[in-house]
């Protein structure tokens, strides 16, 4: 099948919902030492400080820890946790020796009370050894584009060449908040989760104050060390717009976040994307073309400055093979800021278009020449 592509630029994309400019106002007064506001939607920095330092992150590094885990799957296998990993200090889910325990439940550990022992178990059984686990986080970050980064250890205590920067722990965010199942567990004040020998129920409470402290916080982490400070990511929803946040080392963390979630949530709104339909040709169907339609429709929380930058890019088939059933995928819009891709959305058939039947003039063909009527043709006698 052919593809045509056609590029279509924001003017004839966008609806603003309203017609108020908007604008950040000037920079929040925070007392961290590094921090960053990002649009979770288009990954546009919105507000930043120090962004690009290395620091040391503690325990918002288990939001590599988590993701991984969760991505190895088979996320409710009972196995017994590795003895030696669990024997760590500092934030600990409970864990005994001889504990079975599942994948999500360590993953809720990590998330919630801030396991250490969690976050080391976790990486034993995912990766064999917490050094190979570190490799897999290492190697996760460079897909990501965490440029300044390195890994050391699942659990964020202090350790040489363990260090992130706001911006690249907004990145790892960004990319979390896209596991359903991440979102749901950092964004849970409470889980209830099964572990021991033999295991039982025990209610897990999550650190993170700001899950009740601001409106819409939907996560997701915190951290301490001796060296890192206090270290927080946090997430929130607004009218359409969802924002992550970062800051490390931050004496007053939990009002530098509503600071500096207020201030970008001030300066965004949500524009729905108005994208293109199609027509495609049909070959062999009852309908000689059949209507490609947007399977879903897009709205984007963003500044009216990055409304301004956006574009859709068009994967559309020049022809098609029936027999089509409506709903099929046949193609495909791309959105972009700043040419980078940040959403795709399915091009669909909005009706079915079944094969067409010969015409009955072929029919009558083959029954004659199976009758022996057309066998001269063919050079016999």
């Amino acid at each position: 099948m052919k593809i045509i592509s056609v590029i279509a630029a924001l003017a004839a994309a966008l609806l603003f919902l309203d017609t108020t400019a908007y604008s950040l106002p000037a920079a929040p007064d925070i007392s961290a030492e590094c921090a960053v506001v990002m649009n979770a939607e288009t990954g546009t920095v919105l507000y930043e400080k120090n962004a690009h330092k290395q620091h040391a992150i503690a325990s918002t590094t288990k939001i590599m820890t988590t993701l991984l885990t969760l991505e190895a799957g088979d996320p409710d296998r009972l196995f017994v946790a590795d003895k030696t990993a669990i024997r760590v200090e500092g934030t600990s889910m409970g864990l005994k020796e001889g504990d079975i325990v599942t994948r999500r439940a360590l993953c809720c550990g990590m998330l919630l009370p801030s396991g250490n022992d969690a976050a080391n178990a976790a990486a034993v059984n995912v990766a064999g050894s917490m050094s190979a686990f570190a490799d897999m986080m290492n190697r996760r970050a460079a897909q990501i584009g965490m440029s300044d980064t390195h890994f050391v250890n699942p659990s964020g205590l202090d350790a040489d060449g363990h260090y992130s920067t706001a911006y690249d722990m907004a990145l790892l965010t960004r990319e979390a908040l896209k596991n359903p199942e991440f979102r749901n567990i950092c964004g849970s004040t409470s889980v209830v989760a099964e572990f021991g020998n033999p295991p039982e129920k025990r209610t897990l409470s999550n650190s993170n104050k700001l899950l009740k402290m601001y409106g819409g916080c939907i996560g997701v982490k915190t951290g301490f060390t001796d060296n890192a400070r206090r270290c927080l990511v946090s997430a929130a929803e607004r009218n359409g717009c969802t924002l992550i946040a970062v800051t490390l080392n931050a004496p007053d963390d939990w009002d530098d976040h509503a600071k500096m979630l207020d201030n970008a949530f001030s300066g965004m709104k949500a524009y729905d994307i108005r994208l293109n339909s199609f027509a495609a040709e049909v070959v062999g169907g009852t309908a000689a073309s059949v209507p490609l339609v947007p399977a879903e429709k897009v709205t984007v929380g963003m500044t009216e400055d990055e409304s301004r930058r956006v574009s859709v890019k068009y994967q559309v088939p020049e022809f098609v093979y029936a027999e089509i059933t409506e709903g099929d995928t046949l193609g495909r819009a791309d959105i972009y800021l700043d040419g980078k891709l940040f959403r795709r959305v399915a091009l669909t058939a909005s009706e079915s278009v079944p094969r067409a039947l010969p015409d009955k003039g072929v029919f009558d063909w083959l029954r004659n020449l199976l009758n022996g009527g057309y066998i001269c043709a063919f050079g016999r006698k």
